[in-house]
């Protein structure tokens, strides 16, 4: 299986793209993720993972499956530590 994320998928097309971690721009359309559950909505950056086939003589994505979204690190605050300056 092959990492990626979703570049963006089009719900009225029912197409889109997804970048490989190795970089390529594949593209996918709603048969080719897992019981057709195409994403909804915006889904840029959703890390998904996938099957490289060919069809056509063209590179596409299947059984792609979207994974859970890793929650967001919170960015440490510079100098949290509170000094008093009246000692």
């Amino acid at each position: 299986m092959v990492k990626g994320t979703m570049l963006w998928f089009d719900e009225v097309k029912d197409y889109g793209f997804i970048l490989t971690d190795a970089g390529e721009r594949l593209y996918v359309d709603r048969e080719g993720f897992i019981e057709r559950a195409a994403p909804v909505g915006r889904c840029a950056r959703l890390p998904v993972e996938l099957r490289v086939s060919e069809r056509d003589g063209a590179r596409i994505a299947v059984d792609v499956s979207l994974l859970p979204d890793e929650p967001q690190r919170r960015a440490r605050r510079r100098g949290s530590s509170i000094r008093s300056s009246w000692a």
